[in-house]
């Protein structure tokens, strides 16, 4: 396994934490890359791993992208992650998500979580019961709208603003997009689309969900291997990262790659340059995928939907900044998005902080 402080070091990693709670079966990472702008902010994902150094590599490359996206999406706090290992639908109780909460109270603060894969809503009313650092409870326990749908609408007016400046036109009525990843994101982000008048074709693993999807939209599928070469204007994968890679990529016949999920390219700058040498736009994954978090982070300020999902619209100008940047520097599209984040995280790092008395401190 990787030496911790070297990951650290390599990564301008502040700080990561494992648990072990011998009662429940706990067995948990948290991982703080940058606090800059406020405490880190990112979700919880339970699922297993083949090695604890497979979880913790997933574990520091999301709180990174968190960091970015935080920053990108213009909100007041840093980037984090916390990943449970272990079987969601078999693992996962009580005992199991309060030990996680003790473990999110002891950071007093510097980490803030909700959900990912493989936790939901009502699991954040559990986890509430050890902290208050924890945040996408449902709207029946003060919680915002779902988080799901902040992320879906994110990546809607981002596709949308990127179809306008490929296509000159921003609508999508006329669009057909080959969506990848039927979970929740993507089943708001199909009702987005059917509602704009696009031709979306789905595919996913777990052929009861595309099966329910079909019935529900009226939407076509295909085999999950075959998605990729669809004659399409829009690919957007909402499942898994590394979907695009080099067996992936040649197969693509689209224009523009726009989705939700997280660490799509295998190999950030590599495969983005194979992806501009093909003529298609690659919206970063990060920039899009944003209004979850910042639908979460109204919360901080007293939620309000119709403000939050304001916000969330401002994806569609984020992208725009970063294509943009990319073009007068003529720097590929991950790097303009990295100088689009890094510019305000080098405003927040030359504040001059001030630091309050302990009983003026506020709780969050």
């Amino acid at each position: 396994m990787q030496d911790i402080f070297d990951l650290m070091s390599s990564g301008e990693f502040e700080q990561i934490d494992f648990a072990y709670d011998p009662t429940s079966g706990l067995k948990s990472i948290v991982v703080i890359h940058n606090t800059a702008l406020g405490p880190a902010l990112g979700g919880t994902r339970m699922m297993e791993y083949p090695t604890m150094e497979d979880a913790l590599k997933d574990a520091a490359n999301l709180a990174k992208a968190m960091t970015y996206k935080n920053a990108a999406a213009g909100i007041n706090f840093g980037g984090g992650k916390a990943v449970i290992i272990g079987d969601a639908g078999r693992d996962k109780d009580e005992a199991l998500l309060r030990a996680f909460g003790r473990q999110l109270q002891s950071f007093g603060g510097r980490f803030i979580t909700g959900v990912d894969i493989g936790t939901n809503p009502d699991d954040m009313v559990i986890v509430h019961q050890e902290t208050d650092y924890n945040v996408a409870l449902p709207e029946s326990y003060g919680g915002p709208d779902s988080t799901s749908k902040g992320t879906a609408c994110g990546v809607f007016h981002g596709m949308k603003a990127l179809a306008e400046e490929t296509f000159s036109n921003p609508g999508l009525e006329d669009k057909t997009i080959a969506l990848q990843g039927t979970g929740s994101v993507g089943t708001f982000l199909i009702e987005y689309l059917v509602d704009e008048g696009c031709e979306v074709i789905v595919t996913d693993v777990d052929e009861n969900r595309v099966s329910k999807i079909k019935e529900r939209f009226g939407v076509r599928s295909v085999a999950p291997d075959d998605i990729y070469s669809l004659d399409v204007d829009i690919f957007s994968p909402c499942a898994v990262g590394d979907v695009l890679n080099d067996e992936t990529i040649p197969q693509l016949k689209c224009k523009i790659v726009a989705g939700a999920a997280n660490n799509q390219l295998k190999e950030e700058k590599r495969h983005c340059k194979m992806l501009e040498e093909r003529g298609i736009v690659y919206g970063v994954d990060y920039i899009l995928s944003a209004g979850g978090v910042i639908n979460n982070a109204n919360c901080f300020i007293g939620y309000d939907r119709s403000r939050a999902y304001k916000h969330i619209a401002k994806i569609g100008d984020n992208i725009k900044n970063v294509l943009s940047i990319s073009r007068t520097e003529d720097i590929l599209m991950v790097e303009a998005a990295v100088e689009f984040a890094n510019r305000r995280l080098e405003t927040a790092q030359n504040l001059k902080k001030w630091d309050l008395p302990s009983e003026k401190k506020i709780k969050m």
